[in-house]
This record gives structure tokens, C-alpha cells and sequence, in this order.
């Protein structure tokens, strides 16, 4: 089993968190509060009533959680394409991309069981726009912090109400990691020429950023799908009777375009946030199998 992989997956995952939580906060709002028309009038109306720390709310427990999620992704991910070459028979050859496309689709279903909960208790957190420093006559905020978030949901939904919106996460992560990986793959064989030559570490940052925009263009319409799930019954009377509910009433009422609202966002938060993560887990990665020789320039190949 390769270690080193989840070691360096969480790490990675963490500072992926701290690019780009501010983005993903405005993300959030635009998905699922109509209040919020773009990017642009959600930005200013955060900043007007909440300051730079609304940007940030719900983002120490997501640090914790993600960088679990993250280890698990990696390690899954790279122990899958293992046991796959073994399976060949060929240990030393380099994995297929049907194999790469299979082993990321499987890390993207196993992180669901740890992700889910921190996802819940962000989302919250973060379409709480009430600030607390507001008057006596204002509306409080429900959730004081991501522990009170967290006990809050069980106490009033139970344990399954940390799973809500679970499926979604499960239709979005299964494909998107797919496509993540595989794009990562076919990137960096291509800036290398076909070689097996390492790639320099801006090499990687590119082929991380195009990868991690050509995730989340294959995962945003569920993403969509998730928040408001998530969110539902939180701010008003409940709207969605499950799933399948929740995808053709909103079709319905806001059309099919609507599961693409937040993708332009989600590719400028993707491409920053996907170089930090891929260049942190290749140079950390390298670092710890051969040590420091290799930190300037780690693998490409995904063997």
C-alpha cells in the first residue's frame, strides 16, 4: 500500500482548502440563495454586510475534513492504479487511461463517507449571511460555529441528516474525479512529449489547473443539485421531496441553465486552488519516496 500518497494527499488537500474557500463561499450563495444574481453583486453585498471574514465562515472544520478527504482521493486513487497493474501483470509498465479514468472514479466514491458531513456543515456555515454583530432587532445566525453546526444537524435530523444530499456528492465526485485525473494524466503526457522524462513543477501546476477545471465542468449540475439539498428547509418550509424532486422542480422553475450557474465560478476557483494541490502533492510525494533530490522535479507519469 502506498502510504506516502495519503500522507500527501491531506496535505495537499489543505492547502487546496485555503486557495480557494473565499470562492467556494460565493459559490455556495449563488446556488442556492436567489438573492445573490452574480458574481460580482455577491462579492460587494458579502463585503458590505458581513466583511472579508463572510468569505471565510465554516472554513476550519471543512480544513480538517477536506484534508481527510484528500488523503483518502489520493491514496485510493494511486493504490487502485496498482492492484490494476498487478492485475495485468505488468508492474512496471505504465497504467492505461481506462485505468486512471476506473481508479478515479473509485477514489471520488470513497471519500463520500468522510466528505459528506464537513460538506453539510460548510454549506451551512457558509449561507449563514446573518452577522452576529449585528443589533438586538437583527436576525441572529443559527449556527454559532462548525461544532454547533455539526450538533445542531444531528440533534434536529438525526445522523442521516450529515448524509443529506449524499447521492448528489456520490454523481458529482464519481465522474468529476475521473475526468480530474485522466485530464491530469493526459495533460502532462502531452507537456512531456510522450516521455517518461519528469516534468518541471510549472508543468504540473498547468496540467493541475486545466484538470481541476475539467473536473468541475463535468460536476457542477450536481453540485447544484447537493447544496440545495443540503440547504433545504434551513431558511423556509421544505421544497424538495428527495432527489429526483429536487432536480426536475428545478429545472422546471428555473430551467435547464441553472445547473450550469455557478460553472464559471467554479472553473476560476478550480484552476488556482487544483495547481496548489497537484504541485503540493507531487513535490511532497516525491519528496518523501526518493527525498530531496526529486522536489524540483516530480513524476508525471501516473505509475
Amino acid at each position: 500500500m502506498h502510504i506516502v500518497d495519503f500522507v500527501s494527499g491531506s496535505v495537499a488537500g489543505a492547502c487546496g482548502v485555503t486557495v480557494g474557500f473565499p470562492l467556494d463561499t460565493v459559490k455556495v450563495r449563488i446556488q442556492t440563495q436567489k438573492e445573490f444574481t452574480g458574481v460580482y453583486q455577491c462579492v460587494l453585498e458579502t463585503i458590505s454586510k458581513e466583511g472579508v471574514h463572510g468569505f471565510f465562515k465554516g472554513m476550519s472544520f471543512p480544513l480538517t475534513t477536506v484534508s481527510l478527504t484528500s488523503s483518502v482521493v489520493f491514496g485510493t486513487y494511486r493504490n487502485c492504479l496498482q492492484c490494476m497493474k498487478q492485475a495485468r501483470g505488468a508492474d512496471w509498465s505504465p497504467n492505461t487511461k481506462l485505468e486512471i479514468f476506473l481508479a478515479g472514479m473509485v477514489g471520488g466514491v470513497a471519500q463520500i463517507s468522510v466528505m459528506s458531513p464537513g460538506d453539510i456543515v460548510k454549506v451551512r456555515l457558509q449561507c449563514q449571511t446573518e452577522s452576529a454583530r449585528e443589533g438586538a432587532n437583527k436576525l441572529r445566525p443559527k449556527y454559532r460555529g462548525p461544532v454547533h453546526c455539526l450538533l445542531s444537524i444531528v440533534k434536529e435530523e438525526g445522523l442521516k441528516g450529515l448524509y443529506r444530499g449524499a447521492l448528489p456528492l456520490m454523481l458529482r465526485d464519481a465522474p468529476s474525479y475521473a475526468t480530474y485525473f485522466l485530464t491530469y494524466a493526459t495533460v502532462s503526457e502531452w507537456m512531456s512529449g510522450g516521455s517518461n522524462k519528469k516534468l518541471h513543477w510549472t508543468g504540473v501546476m498547468l496540467a493541475g489547473g486545466v484538470a481541476g477545471m475539467a473536473g468541475w465542468f463535468v460536476g457542477t449540475p450536481m453540485d447544484v443539485i447537493k447544496a440545495r439539498l443540503q440547504m433545504d428547509g434551513v431558511r423556509g418550509p421544505k421544497q424538495y421531496k428527495g432527489f429526483f424532486h429536487c432536480v426536475v422542480e428545478t429545472a422546471r422553475a428555473e430551467g435547464a441553465a441553472v445547473f450550469f450557474k455557478s460553472l464559471g465560478i467554479n472553473c476560476l476557483r478550480a484552476f488556482p486552488v487544483n495547481m496548489v494541490v497537484f504541485s503540493t502533492y507531487e513535490v511532497l510525494t516525491g519528496f518523501l519516496r526518493t527525498g530531496p533530490e526529486s522536489v524540483d522535479s516530480p513524476p508525471v507519469r501516473l505509475e
